[in-house]
């Protein structure tokens, strides 16, 4: 009987180890791309019970169904409470695509294409903080702030004194941080007693708590960047509230800093973020904010005055249905006639992106990628060098921003007709576990600004030629395509 031990517990493991592979690819491959079905199927085979536990501790790719029920619950409000959203200034300049690209976004994100708007490129890091400064000095209502990351360092203090000063006038002062970033950089008790200091209304956004039924997949995070200033004025793109080492000893040591980009809105899409900030803060607090009802009317366009654009604020991440940024991007990336220019410091295209840019290059439209010289997270970094080879095989111009500067802005242009800005990398990440936020504007004279930002970069930049690239040492290849191999497991 002692002998027969080991082969019935053989058995016993084997059959358990079976049935576990069975459940797990009935399971896993329910509403999964088949490319990441396999890899978490192949996981969990390679890696028994083991690979079992990561799937169900981050496998899920959607947020839980309340939380998903408060999206479409917001996004109800907005569509019958603001009359006039959908009003645009030049829909008889856009392209003939584009029209069906506004339905798409609206369908997908539920908030339509507004005109009437003022929009103005802050490229710099600490001068970014300054014009946010300014209006904050300016409000009189309120102050809506949400990052992925904000901390208060000599770099931001100045922001976090206006939010104080706003607070003495009488000003509401709402802030939301991702919970696991605030944990995961110093400072986060002081910021935090600042903020209660001067009154401000403070919520960590996906908090992670079993206790307390709070609970999703560890990395599914909200990635968003915003500030709305009295419904007047809003700020979006890729800063982060901290300073632009992100204050790690080893950044400092190797003196990195990150390049950003953001943009100051002003009009009616700025009632579109508001919404996306109500969202999140109702997902959090289950109070809803009151968003103006009063009906949108489009300002006269003056020649001596400000340019108005068309704008579309694009919601995505796990508390949507479908990757909506994702099928945007690719729909604009495969409409393109002449131009597409892609800035993406994380760039782990899924496969229909990766499809549609080498289609794009191959129909002789001009692509070119803008990536980082130097990453900050190896994973990813290693990954997105897997894919330069058939890019640059298709004709795809990519351009390395120099060291020590991390390029962390997130935007592209198709031709001369629309610019895509915001929180969102170009990567599986933020297409489908990352809770980002975006703004489609369309117009010439945005886009010419937006050359001007993509000719400083490649200025700061050299070019990826084929020929060296496929030379280079074969342990940077295995790591490369074995780090590729991880993009999948969302």
């Amino acid at each position: 009987m002692t002998d027969a031990a080991p082969i019935i517990s053989a058995v016993i493991l084997t059959t358990l180890h079976v049935i576990v592979v069975i459940v797990a690819t009935i399971y896993v491959s329910a509403n999964r791309r088949p490319s990441a079905a396999i890899a978490w199927v192949l996981t969990i085979i390679f890696i028994p019970y083991i690979g079992a536990i990561v799937y169900f501790t981050i496998g899920a790719s959607r947020l839980p169904k309340a939380r998903r029920e408060k999206q479409v619950e917001v996004n109800s409000w907005v569509l019958d409470r603001v009359k006039g959203l959908d009003l645009t200034s030049h829909s008889d300049r856009w392209p003939e695509w584009l029209h069906s690209a506004v339905r798409l976004n609206q369908n997908l994100g539920a908030l339509p294409m507004v005109g009437g708007n003022q929009a103005i490129l802050l490229p710099e890091y600490e001068a970014t903080f300054a014009a946010m400064v300014t209006d904050i000095d300016a409000a009189t209502e309120y102050v809506h702030v949400e990052f992925f990351i904000a901390v208060k360092d000599p770099t931001t203090e100045a922001f976090f004194a206006a939010l104080g000063r706003a607070s003495a006038r009488g000003v509401k002062i709402r802030v939301l941080s991702d919970w696991l970033m605030g944990r995961l950089y110093a400072g986060r008790q002081e910021t935090r007693a600042y903020l209660a200091s001067i009154g401000a209304e403070w919520h960590a956004m996906l908090p992670i708590n079993i206790f307390t039924g709070h609970w999703q997949r560890p990395d599914m995070r909200n990635h968003r960047k915003l500030v709305i200033v009295d419904g007047r004025v809003g700020f979006m793109g890729s800063q982060n509230l901290i300073d632009s080492s992100y204050n790690k000893p080893g950044n400092i040591k190797r003196g990195m800093h990150w390049h950003e980009l953001m943009v100051r809105l002003e009009g009616p899409v700025v009632r579109e973020m508001e919404a996306v900030f109500a969202t999140d803060w109702y997902s959090e607090t289950d109070e809803v904010l009151p968003l103006s009802e009063k009906p949108i009317e489009l300002p006269v366009e003056n020649p001596q005055g400000p340019e108005l654009f068309d704008a579309q604020v694009l919601p995505s991440g796990p508390s949507f249905d479908n990757d909506n940024n994702l099928k945007l991007y690719a729909m604009l990336i495969q409409k393109a006639e002449k131009r597409v220019s892609i800035t993406s410091p994380y760039f782990v295209p899924e496969e229909s992106t990766q499809l549609a840019i080498l289609t794009a290059a191959a129909r002789g439209v001009e692509v070119e990628l803008f990536v980082s010289e130097i990453g900050d997270q190896a994973l990813v970094y290693h990954a997105q060098r897997s894919y330069y080879e058939p890019l640059l095989a298709a004709g795809v111009k990519i351009w390395l921003y120099a060291s020590p500067t991390v390029l962390h802005a997130k935007h592209f242009t198709i031709d001369s007709d629309v610019t895509i800005l915001g929180s969102s990398n170009m990567d599986i990440r933020s297409f489908s576990l990352n809770m980002e936020v975006s703004v489609m504007i369309q117009g010439a004279a945005f886009v010419e600004r937006m050359r001007v930002i993509q000719d400083s970069y490649r200025a700061h930049s050299t070019p990826v030629v084929l020929a060296e690239w496929v030379k280079r040492p074969l342990a940077q290849k295995i790591r490369d395509n074995l780090a590729r191999l991880t993009s999948s497991l969302q």
